[in-house]
C-alpha cells in the first residue's frame, strides 16, 4: 500500500517497524499480537499460522498473522531458539482512556543471546550474550559475556582470533555484539560458526551500568563491558540491578582446553548425538540444583590450575565421602533450594511472580539447617564457601508475611496478598465478600417473591450484574419490578436500581482492590530486589556446596579415589579407567589399565590392533587429569599427578566443510596448534596422526611430529599410531617408550584383551577387524591373498636390497688392501669372542646352506655384518 492508504495505525506499525529492521514485530491489538508484511508471511511459516490479510478490498491487501497474547511467550521462544530476534510492542495507555491511536512502545528486544525465559530443560545451563572488539595494535581482543539470567558477567583479553573463536564455541554463545571495527573477515568467520551478530553503537555513559566495571583496570576491557552493557541496555529497557560487577580472568588461570579438544573428549556434549548422555558431564551430575548443574558444567569446561584451589576441593570432597549420613541429610535440603540466581534476575526484571516468591522464601528457608549440617562435618577447607551461606530470615519473613502460600501466576488479577497484611485490602475485600453474599441474598429473595425457582443473579464484563429469568417464566414476574437489560435467545435479563447501586460498589471494590493488591505486590518485590547481591552471593555458595556433594556421591558409587598431587614431572595412575566407558559396560567387563611416564618418559608410543582399545586408553588419561583439576576424585586405585597447564587432543577423524578443510587439514592444524603451544607441563594426545594421507608421507610427518614433541616441548604425550615402523625409535629418543594393546588370536579368531603392555605390537590385524565388523567372507579372502602377496614384494624387494649393501660392501673391502695374515680375519681367537660374537658364531654352525638360496645366505651375512658392527 502506498503512504496514502496508510491507516493511522499502521502508520503507526510502520514507524516502529523501521527501528528493528532485523527483527520481527509483535504489534499488541487487544488480545492479541498481530504480525504484517513481511513478519507475517515469514512469521506464519516459522510458526505455522494462518495467513489472512488486511484492508482486503485494497488494491494491495496487507498480509497479516497472529497469536494470543497469553500464549505469545512459546511462539516468541520459537523465533529465538531458530536465530531470530523479537520486538514486543505493547499499549501503554488503557484503550478505554486513550484519545486517539493508543499509546505503543516497544518494551523489550528478544534476542538468542538475552533470552532469560529458560524451559525446565535448560535449568542446569548457561545462555550466554558475548562481545568482541578488535585490537589493530596487537591484533588481539577486547571479549565479555554475560548470562542476564544469572547475572554473570566476565572480561577478558584474548591474544589472537583463534583464542576468540575457542572462547565462543566454548562458551556455546549463540549470539555476538560487535562494534563497527570489527573486521568483516573476522565477522564471517563467527557467522560461519551459526552465531549471530549484532552490531550496537556507542551510547552516552550511564552511571547504572558504569560501576560494574570498576574492577577493571584496562581501558580496553572497561570498554568492552561497556558495549556489552549498552546493547543489554537497549534490547531489555529495564534494570541491570542483578547483573554482578565484572570479573577480569585470564585463559591460563584454569586448564586450557580448545573447543576441539572439549568435543573429541566429550566433556559435555556427546559426538554421535550431540546431547548430554555419554558424556562426562553426564557421570558426574548428580547435582539437586539447577545452580549446581550449571556450577557443574562451568568447573568441567574451565579446570583449576591453582594447587592451593584444587586441594581444598579434594579435602571438600573428602569430608563429605567420610560423612554419609550428613551427605544425604545435605542432598534432602538441597532438593528443596529452586533457582536462586535465576530467581534474583526476574526479581532485578520486573518479571516475577507471587509462584516466584513462594519458591524463594522456600529456598532460603533450607539455609540454616544447610549451614547447620556442614558446620557439623566442615573444616578448614569450606572456609570460603560457609562464609557466604548466610540465612535471610528478613526475606523469609517479608514473603511469608505478604504472600499467600499458593498464589495465581498473574500479578494483576488479585489473590496474592494475605489477608491482614494491609487494612484498606482488607477493607475492599469485605466490600466484595458482602456484595458476594448480598447478591446471593437477593437470588434467594426474588425467587420467593416471584416464585420462579431457577432465577438466578449472574454477571458478565459487558453488561455487568443482571437478574435472568427464561421466557416461559416472564408472566410470572411482577409489574415493574425489573428494568429489562438484555434478551437472549431464551432468557431475558434484567436490573434493579438497588442492583446497579450494589453493582457499582462491587465492582469498585474489586477495581481497588487488584489495583492495591499490584501496588503492594511491587512493593514487595522492590524490597527484596536490595537484597539481590546478598541472594546472588548465597546462590554461588550453595551452588558449590552441590557440585562437592555431586562429586562425592559419585565418587562413592564407581569407587573413584582421591589422587596426589606431585611436584615432580611425571605421571602415575595405577588401574586407571575411563569412567563413562566403564558406567556403560559396567564394572565387570571394563579392563583398567596403567599408565607410567616417569621423569624419564615424556612419549608413550601406543600400537596394537583397531578396536583394542587405544583411543579409550588415551581419552581415560585425558579425563583423569580434568578430573583431577576440577578438585574431583579419579578412576582408578592410585594415582599421582602433576598440575597440566593445558591438553591438546588430535582424536578421530573430522572434516571442516564450512571452511573448506578436508579431514587431513584439521588434522594438521589440530597437531600443528599443540606444536605451537604446548609447554613441558602439557599434556597431548595424538591418535593415529598422519593416516589422512600417502603412507609414507603419513609416516614421515608422524616420525617427525614424535621427534619435534621429543626434542623441544617435552609435554606428556600419548602417540598412538598404525606405523609400526615407528616403534624402533625408541632406540633413537631417550625418552621415548613402546606399549601395545594385547591381542591374541584363538582358532583364527581375533581376542582384545584391552591391556596395556610394554613394547610394540607384532601386526595390525586390520583384516581380523574387518571380520568383526561383518564384512563378506569372499571380500575377507581376497583382502588375505592381496596382503600376503604385498608382504612377499616387500620380502623381496628388502632382500634385493640387502644383497646389493652386501656386495657393495664386499667390493669395498675388496679394494682394501691386506693388512692381516688369512688366518687372522678368517675366524675369532677364542679368547677374544665375546657374547655377540659366540651367538653369530653359534648361528653359523646351525645354518643349513644346502636349504638356503644365494639370495638368502647373502642376506644372513649382511644381517651378521650389521650386528657386528652395531656392537
Amino acid at each position: 500500500m502506498s503512504k496514502k492508504e496508510l491507516t493511522p495505525m499502521m502508520v503507526q506499525y510502520q514507524k516502529i517497524k523501521d527501528q528493528y529492521p532485523d527483527a520481527f514485530l509483535f504489534y499488541r491489538l487487544g488480545d492479541f499480537y498481530e504480525m504484517f508484511n513481511d513478519d507475517a508471511i515469514k512469521g506464519s511459516q516459522l510458526l505455522e499460522l494462518t495467513l489472512t490479510n488486511r484492508s482486503r478490498n485494497a488494491d494491495n491487501p496487507v498480509p497479516m498473522c497472529g497469536v494470543p497474547h497469553k500464549a505469545v511467550q512459546n511462539y516468541i521462544d520459537i523465533l529465538v531458539d531458530q536465530g531470530y530476534k523479537v520486538a514486543i510492542c505493547e499499549q501503554m495507555e488503557d484503550p478505554r482512556l486513550a484519545k486517539g491511536m493508543v499509546k505503543r512502545a516497544v518494551i523489550q528486544l528478544v534476542t538468542p543471546g538475552t533470552q532469560i525465559d529458560i524451559g525446565t530443560e535448560n535449568a542446569k545451563t548457561n545462555n550466554y550474550l558475548t562481545a568482541a572488539q578488535y585490537d589493530p595494535k596487537s591484533q588481539g581482543f577486547a571479549f565479555a559475556y554475560a548470562d542476564l539470567s544469572t547475572g554473570e558477567l566476565k572480561v577478558a583479553k584474548l591474544t589472537s582470533q583463534a583464542e576468540l573463536i575457542n572462547e565462543l564455541v566454548s562458551l556455546q554463545t549463540k549470539e555476538t555484539v560487535v562494534d563497527k571495527d570489527l573486521p568483516q573477515q573476522i565477522e564471517e568467520t563467527i557467522k560461519k560458526l551459526g552465531i549471530l551478530i549484532s552490531h550496537q553503537p556507542e551510547l552516552p555513559v550511564q552511571a547504572s551500568t558504569s560501576y560494574l566495571s570498576q574492577d577493571v583496570s584496562n581501558s580496553a576491557l572497561k570498554q568492552i563491558v561497556k558495549l556489552l552493557l549498552d546493547y543489554i541496555q537497549t534490547t531489555q529497557k529495564r534494570s541491570l540491578q542483578h547483573l554482578k560487577r565484572a570479573v577480569v580472568y585470564e585463559p591460563s588461570d584454569y586448564l586450557e582446553l580448545d573447543h576441539n579438544s572439549q568435543y573429541n573428549l566429550e566433556l559435555t556434549k556427546n559426538i554421535r548425538t550431540g546431547k548430554k548422555a555419554g558424556t562426562l558431564l553426564w557421570l558426574l551430575d548428580q547435582t539437586k540444583t539447577a545452580m549446581g548443574g550449571r556450577k557443574l558444567k562451568q568447573w568441567i569446561e574451565r579446570p583449576l590450575v591453582n594447587r592451593r584451589k584444587i586441594n581444598e576441593r579434594h579435602d571438600a570432597v573428602a569430608i563429605l565421602l567420610d560423612h554419609y549420613f550428613e551427605r544425604n541429610q545435605l542432598q534432602d535440603e538441597l532438593i528443596k533450594v529452586y533457582d536462586l540466581e535465576r530467581l534474583a534476575g526476574r526479581v532485578a526484571f520486573g518479571s516475577v511472580n507471587g509462584r516466584d516468591l513462594i519458591q524463594l522464601k522456600t529456598s532460603l528457608q533450607q539455609v540454616p539447617k544447610i549451614k547447620y549440617i556442614l558446620d557439623q562435618i566442615a573444616d578448614h577447607s569450606f572456609d570460603d564457601i560457609l562464609k557466604n551461606v548466610v540465612p535471610l530470615d528478613d526475606i523469609v519473613d517479608k514473603i511469608d508475611s505478604a504472600i499467600v502460600e499458593e498464589p495465581p501466576i498473574s500479578v494483576t488479577d488479585g489473590g496474592v496478598i494475605k489477608d491482614g497484611y494491609n487494612d484498606q485490602l482488607d477493607k475492599y475485600r469485605d466490600a466484595t465478600n458482602n456484595g458476594q453474599k448480598w447478591l446471593a441474598q437477593l437470588e434467594a429473595k426474588e425467587r420467593q417473591v416471584t416464585g420462579i425457582n431457577n432465577l438466578k443473579v449472574g454477571f458478565n464484563h459487558v453488561f455487568g450484574y443482571y437478574i435472568e429469568v427464561t421466557k416461559v417464566n416472564l408472566s410470572k414476574i411482577p409489574a415493574n419490578r425489573y428494568q429489562r437489560k438484555q434478551t437472549l435467545a431464551n432468557s431475558e435479563r434484567f436490573s434493579t436500581p438497588e442492583l446497579k447501586e450494589k453493582e457499582a460498589l462491587i465492582l469498585e471494590a474489586q477495581e481497588q482492590s487488584k489495583t492495591l493488591e499490584y501496588k503492594l505486590f511491587v512493593a514487595v518485590r522492590d524490597e527484596i530486589k536490595k537484597s539481590i547481591k546478598r541472594i546472588q552471593d548465597l546462590a554461588d555458595a550453595i551452588a558449590s556446596i552441590d557440585v562437592l556433594q555431586s562429586f562425592a556421591a559419585v565418587s562413592e558409587e564407581y569407587r573413584f579415589i582421591r589422587p596426589s598431587l606431585t611436584t615432580k614431572h611425571e605421571v602415575t595412575v595405577k588401574d586407571g579407567r575411563h569412567p563413562v566407558v566403564e558406567k556403560v559396560l559396567g564394572h565387570q567387563q571394563y579392563v583398567p589399565n596403567d599408565v607410567s611416564l616417569g621423569e624419564d618418559t615424556s612419549v608413550l608410543l601406543i600400537t596394537g590392533p583397531n578396536m583394542s582399545g587405544k583411543s579409550t586408553y588415551m581419552r581415560q588419561m585425558a579425563l583423569t587429569v580434568i578430573m583431577n583439576q576440577m578438585g574431583c576424585f579419579v578412576p582408578a586405585k592410585k594415582a599421582e599427578l602433576p598440575v597440566f597447564d593445558k591438553i591438546f587432543t588430535r582424536i578421530g577423524a573430522a572434516d571442516d566443510l564450512i571452511s573448506g578443510q578436508s579431514t587431513f587439514m584439521v588434522e594438521m592444524k589440530e597437531a600443528n596448534d599443540a606444536i605451537e603451544n604446548a609447554t613441558p607441563n602439557s599434556l597431548i594426545l595424538f591418535d593415529e596422526i598422519g593416516r589422512g594421507t600417502a603412507t609414507y608421507d603419513g609416516m614421515a610427518l608422524a616420525q617427525a611430529i614424535i621427534e619435534y614433541v621429543h626434542n623441544n616441548i617435552g609435554a606428556k604425550t600419548l602417540f598412538s599410531t598404525h606405523y609400526h615402523e615407528l616403534t624402533v625409535l625408541d632406540e633413537s629418543l631417550k625418552q621415548l617408550r613402546n606399549v601395545h594393546v594385547g591381542a591374541t588370536e584363538s582358532n583364527g579368531e581375533l581376542v582384545f584383551l584391552h591391556k596395556i603392555q610394554p613394547g610394540p605390537a607384532d601386526k595390525s590385524y586390520g583384516i581380523h577387524v574387518a571380520k568383526l565388523a561383518g564384512l563378506p567372507n569372499p571380500l575377507l579372502h581376497r583382502a588375505n591373498a592381496i596382503l600376503s602377496r604385498l608382504e612377499e614384494q616387500a620380502d623381496e624387494k628388502q632382500e634385493r636390497k640387502n644383497y646389493q649393501q652386501t656386495a657393495k660392501t664386499m667390493a669395498a673391502k675388496a679394494e682394501t688392501p691386506q693388512r692381516e695374515s688369512e688366518e687372522q680375519i678368517s675366524l675369532f681367537p677364542l679368547e677374544q669372542i665375546d657374547d655377540t660374537q659366540a651367538d653369530v658364531v653359534s648361528q653359523l654352525k646351525n645354518l643349513d646352506l644346502m636349504s638356503k638360496t644365494p639370495m638368502q645366505i647373502m642376506n644372513q651375512v649382511y644381517k651378521w655384518q650389521q650386528k657386528m658392527n652395531k656392537e
